[in-house]
């Protein structure tokens, strides 16, 4: 049976103008230049301003104007104003950059990433080996599947139909590990292992020369391995038959393996990645100043010959193909003014949103101290700008901010709030500033369990119950006291 309803939806659709600035909001500084010249390779309307541009020529464009502006308005029938095309954006004195900062103050560059990367080094390495064609496919495609630890996640059942339908080729199970042994036995050590274990073996089995230690730790790490992870030391005495000497012996050489090949190759042999901060915060004699990090961003104007071709279109749209040429043109500078007006939009946006943090955190950077951050979420900040908070979340999200006590991440400045014993509001980072403090210090020989963390905690005024300290231990990365024992 068909029925019909009638029924009234209220909804919210933004512009394409709106939906580009959201898309540059999420994109931090070290992005954008990529993202603006992609913009000006796809639009010859936009172009880039240089430093030889002439300040004469363009106090002509100006001077200019004027009579190209008259000549167009007795032309009634073109819907389109050229003011639009020949204003402030012409101008070159408009300018992505923050001109916040003296000629004269020393210029320090910040650097980007580059080098060789981790997957590069490893196809190198793979040329080098006598193999077939197919083997060499294989190979490629197995290094393009381990990520930047050095892992293969990949199951092989799963990589024989990928290979099969994505590259047409039909490879066994045994035809698969035969080159994947050969790519573990690249440098650095460890690397194509599928999981922990077999990492840390491969990179033993490098080692082999008869030592007894180096026996031990094998054995530990092929037998004993759960005992290993769980810290369970006496079970893996008493199976083993192993002195307690031994096994510490044995303990250390494992615990010298790097779990993380990949992330942990020399300065030389991997790319070099620099977090380059989106915002800079100076202390100038307690007074705090900030200022937005565009000297990578480059200078963007209108193209002077394509607002030409509008102008000679505007006066001869006779035939089909002449109005398809002023329509294209017209389009594509529109499209350009867009983009300047939400680069200009994005700065000024994300400025206000970290001048409301700096601001509404003071303490914090005046002194640096974690305890003085005061508990801040979204809305708080979204409240003052004036902006949505789904706005501040993408200005927080992936930026990062310099200041006097390092290069932080910008989301870390938002926590929870919670009460102490005398009713005092203090953020949750406080808390866990105050747990990772207490694990430090703990004795590794007999460690804090949560419970006694709890325990500790209370003392100090902070009242929360034992599985929140749980949480927030795994939220700090910070495994269990069974873990965290040392013998």
């Amino acid at each position: 049976m068909l029925n019909q309803k009638l029924q009234q939806k209220l909804l919210q659709k933004l512009s394409p103008q709106q939906i580009l600035l959201m898309k540059l909001l999420q994109i931090p500084s070290m992005a954008l230049e990529q993202r603006i010249k992609q913009e000006i390779e796809e639009n010859p309307a936009l172009e880039e301003i240089g430093e030889l541009d002439n300040p004469e020529d363009k106090e002509e464009e100006e001077n200019g104007e004027d009579e190209d502006e008259n000549e167009i308005e007795e032309n009634k029938e073109d819907e389109f104003d050229l003011d639009d095309y020949l204003d402030d954006d012409e101008i070159p004195s408009y300018k992505l950059s923050a001109n916040n900062r003296s000629a004269d103050d020393e210029r320090k560059e910040i650097p980007f990433a580059s080098g060789t990367s981790f997957h590069e080094i490893l196809m190198t390495q793979l040329s080098l080996r006598p193999l077939n064609e197919k083997q060499h496919q294989i190979g490629e495609y197995i290094i393009g599947n381990l990520d930047d630890s050095g892992y293969l996640h990949r199951d092989i059942t799963s990589m024989i139909d990928d290979l099969a339908f994505t590259q047409n080729i039909e490879a066994s199970e045994d035809e698969i590990i035969e080159v994947l042994k050969v790519i573990q036995d690249f440098d650095p050590a460890g690397v194509g292992a599928r999981n922990l274990q077999e990492c840390l073996l491969l990179q033993l089995k490098r080692e082999e020369n008869g030592n007894e230690d180096l026996k031990n730790a094998e054995l530990i790490l092929e037998r004993y391995f759960n005992e290993f992870t769980k810290k369970h030391y006496d079970k893996i005495l008493k199976k083993s038959e192993m002195s307690q000497e031994e096994l510490k012996n044995a303990l250390e050489i494992i615990l010298k393996l790097n779990p993380k090949p990949g992330n942990t190759m020399s300065e030389s042999a991997r790319t070099n990645h620099y977090v380059i901060p989106d915002f800079i915060i100076y202390n100038n004699n307690g007074d705090l100043e900030l200022t937005l990090n565009s000297r990578n961003t480059p200078e963007l104007k209108l193209s002077r010959s394509y607002i030409d071709m509008l102008e000679t279109y505007a006066h001869n749209k006779k035939d089909k193909r002449q109005k398809d040429a002023y329509m294209f043109v017209k389009q594509k500078i529109d499209s350009a003014k867009w983009f300047i007006d939400a680069i200009r939009q994005r700065q000024n946006t994300l400025y206000v949103t970290m001048k409301a943090i700096m601001d509404y955190q003071r303490d914090y950077f005046m002194s640096g101290d974690e305890r003085k951050l005061r508990p801040m979420i979204l809305k708080d900040i979204a409240e003052i700008v004036g902006l949505d908070i789904s706005t501040v979340s993408r200005v927080a999200n992936s930026k990062y901010v310099q200041t006097p006590f390092g290069t932080l991440l910008l989301k870390s400045f938002f926590s929870e709030s919670m009460q102490t014993n005398d009713g005092e509001e203090v953020s949750t980072r406080e808390i866990k500033s105050i747990l990772t403090e207490t694990i430090e210090l703990e004795d590794k020989k007999k460690p804090f369990t949560d419970e006694n963390l709890t325990r500790l905690l209370k003392e100090k005024g902070y009242n929360i119950a034992r599985r929140t300290v749980a949480k927030y231990r795994e939220q700090l990365n910070i495994p269990v006291a069974r873990l965290r024992k040392e013998l």
